[in-house]
């Protein structure tokens, strides 16, 4: 029960489950609350105590309907906000203001990962329902896509060839026409014949391009030996940059500054240097941790750069729009 009232794991039984929910709903409405064990002989005084704590509450709900302002501190910025605007996470009951939950999950999308509590040691996940009221429709359609990711295996991932589509899909999804449909095709690799869940455009899953009507897989890429030139173009710049390539999901890793501990989007932490994983928060290799060049920022003139946090908010507004722009234009996901 201790374990259901944290939110840990969902009781079977419908009634019991409907009860928890009822439990976790009350909880998100109080400013602090804490599942404690008690002894049998100490629950008349937690009964008083649950009184008091109702009784206090319920006050407060008054004061408020008589034209006075209930505000509650933000644990994040500090701010004294309208307790209407203050968000208690579903599942650990952690409050924080609208705006700083919309902060914290915009940079966690656009960086490709899955937002999930900011209290410190906390990893509850955040829902897309619980995040509605405080998050703009672009990213909830983003968080909803992240998640859609996370839910397919990186050696599962099937990306639509045609550049107006590009959906995600897994091997599993695609359409695999019937053998009877496969008769106007060419028979030599029909059965490398897929069709797009979105646009139910033709492509080859051996290839991965366009449906190549009459021709072999072999012939195709004869004929076609840089049909992908853009994973050229990107194998090509990362030899001459040192970008890394994830060695679980294959996504292409640029180190902007910080240390050599990488940890991509699909959660893999390797070193940076030598590609090693890392396990445990402790590297498997001896190389060094950083490099001081990539810990101070400079200039062309050599000049430390101080951040500039108004620059920083338009840039992930452009961020949160470029997003939609190349949603499909799944070559750039890898870059972090």
């Amino acid at each position: 029960m201790h374990e259901q009232l944290l939110g840990f794991w969902r009781p079977t039984q419908k009634k019991l489950a409907d009860m928890i929910d009822q439990v976790l709903s009350v909880r998100k409405k109080f400013k602090q609350c804490e599942v404690l064990f008690v002894e049998r002989r100490q629950l008349e005084y937690v009964m008083k105590l649950a009184r008091e704590s109702v009784e206090s509450q319920l006050a407060k709900a008054i004061t408020v309907h008589t034209g006075m302002e209930m505000r509650e501190n933000c644990a994040i910025c500090l701010e004294d906000t309208d307790v209407s605007k203050i968000h208690a996470v579903e599942g650990c009951a952690h409050r924080f203001c609208f705006s700083c939950m919309k902060e914290h999950v915009k940079v966690k999308l656009l960086h490709g990962m899955l937002p999930a509590c900011p209290q410190d040691g906390c990893t509850k996940q955040l829902t897309v329902e619980g995040s509605k009221v405080f998050l703009s429709p672009r990213l909830l359609g983003i968080m909803v896509q992240r998640i859609r990711e996370a839910q397919i295996p990186p050696t599962q991932k099937i990306y639509c060839p045609y550049p107006k589509c590009s959906a995600l899909m897994s091997l599993s999804e695609v359409i695999q026409p019937m053998q009877e449909s496969c008769s106007k095709y060419s028979v030599a690799d029909s059965a490398t014949l897929r069709k797009c869940v979105k646009c139910r455009g033709s492509f080859c899953i051996s290839c991965r391009v366009p449906w190549h009507d009459r021709m072999t897989c072999h012939d195709y890429k004869m004929m076609h030996p840089h049909a992908h030139s853009g994973d050229a173009k990107l194998e090509n710049l990362a030899e001459r940059r040192l970008w890394r390539k994830c060695v679980k999901c294959q996504h292409m890793i640029e180190l902007a500054e910080g240390c050599y501990h990488m940890t991509c989007v699909c959660g893999y932490e390797f070193c940076y240097t030598c590609g090693k994983e890392w396990k445990a928060k402790k590297p498997t290799c001896s190389c060094p941790l950083w490099d001081e060049r990539n810990l101070i920022r400079n200039d062309i003139g050599g000049n430390v750069v101080h951040e500039n946090i108004q620059g920083d908010e338009d840039e992930f507004d452009d961020d949160e729009d470029d997003y939609y722009v190349q949603d499909g234009a799944h070559y750039n996901q890898g870059f972090r």
